[in-house]
């Protein structure tokens, strides 16, 4: 069946309004379209952004009605959107990637059992749905051990390491502090890795599929805070990364932008540990250093036009700006300092509140080699490390 294609002047609806929703809005109107950002977040960065505006609760029926009249297609800037309104929405319009796509991947405990049952490589997991089972869930899976929430959590929220047994006790009294009815976790194996890494895959209705380069990710603390692109290594495992990448999207049926978070272990195994439905933060760099950024790509599988290219025209860091990294930055003589550095850009997500572990924004780096621009990245965050004023 021929793809239905959505034509530059009409409208795309976003659910969720925070930095993602508002790179995607800024990436529509550039080509054309008007876009209605959903979020009940009146200061949510994408509100500033959109053609149209609605901060209301995702529960309101009427403003669901009013949503669905406008838009021509809906999408999505982050997967913790309630997959009942996407349904909802799905009976009125076509939504991409698909409300079924969201259900299994939202779900940590659908989307290991989805990876796990057709084939594809991921630690040992099992399934948790009570405190006091936590002891017996993790001698399945062995020690050490990271348990999350089968839902809602990100960025490091939602998730304990056991290391030993001893832990147990503790993490089971913070289960069962937040525990509400119904709910339930995942424990993982803690696997031995040498590296993480993630890949970008867009696919189209069409079915056809394009990848980005591999990347290679450093966390703190549970959170991004730096993607080196190219990821350094063998072409064998940014080739089998892209394969696997393909495949995983291809058996969901997906259509947009996904992203697979990988383990590298020292055998050179790939292991998956999540996927997104939506870009990625360790994608930004695509908004500086490819010839079409993930964004324009959701725009583009969105309304059904054709995939652009992934070249990539400059290897990049990007490092993300963290809670009180923006301010330390805007203070003194840190932001002329920053922007002096050579092929240093800036994006600041234009959020209103400070607060410790929130992404306010981001820099990529680009250097005609990778060591050029790590070490210009380098030099940034031993800046932010050493105050205000940065280091010249």
């Amino acid at each position: 069946m021929k793809a239905v294609v959505i034509e530059p002047g009409s409208v795309l609806g976003v659910l969720g309004g925070g930095q993602l929703g508002a790179m995607f809005t800024m990436a529509a109107r550039r080509l054309g379209y008007h876009v209605a950002v959903w979020d009940p977040d009146p200061e949510a960065p994408a509100h500033r952004v959109a053609t149209h505006s609605f901060p209301v609760p995702f529960t309101d029926q009427h403003i669901l009605a009013r949503f669905a009249d406008l838009v021509s297609v809906v999408t999505y800037e982050w997967e913790n959107i309630p997959a009942e309104l996407c349904r909802e929405l799905e009976r009125r319009k076509p939504v991409r990637p698909s409300s079924a796509v969201l259900s299994v991947i939202q779900d940590r405990l659908e989307q290991k059992g989805f990876l796990a049952s057709n084939g594809f490589p991921v630690p040992p997991f099992a399934s948790l749905t009570a405190p006091d089972q936590l002891a017996t869930t993790v001698r399945q899976v062995g020690y050490p051990a990271l348990c999350k929430t089968a839902t809602a959590g990100y960025d490091g929220k939602g998730q304990w390491r056991i290391s030993r047994e001893s832990d147990v006790r503790e993490v089971e009294r913070a289960l069962s502090e937040s525990a509400r009815p119904g709910m339930r976790w995942i424990v993982e194996s803690f696997v031995p890795f040498e590296r993480e890494l993630s890949i970008l895959v867009v696919r189209g209705s069409d079915g056809q599929s394009c990848t980005y380069p591999l990347a290679e990710n450093e966390h703190e603390e549970g959170i991004l805070r730096t993607t080196m692109v190219p990821a350094p290594g063998s072409s064998v495992v940014a080739e089998r990364a892209a394969a696997l990448a393909r495949q995983v999207v291809d058996r969901l049926e997906g259509v947009g932008v996904f992203c697979l978070e990988l383990f590298q272990l020292p055998s050179g195994e790939l292991l998956i540990n999540e996927i997104a439905p939506r870009p990625h933060n360790s994608g930004h760099y695509t908004l500086d250093a490819c010839s079409v950024s993930q964004f324009e790509q959701q725009v583009r599988t969105t309304s059904g036009m054709p995939l652009g290219e992934v070249r990539l025209l400059s290897p990049a860091v990007m490092v993300n700006l963290i809670g009180d990294d923006a301010a330390t930055l805007m203070k003194g003589v840190g932001c002329r300092t920053l922007l002096d550095i050579p092929g240093a850009v800036l994006h600041l997500y234009g959020k209103r509140a400070i607060r410790p572990r929130r992404k306010m924004g981001h820099v990529t780096f680009l250097g005609e080699t990778l060591s050029l621009a790590l070490d210009h990245a380098k030099q940034f965050r031993d800046g932010l490390a050493n105050g205000p004023t940065l280091s010249a």
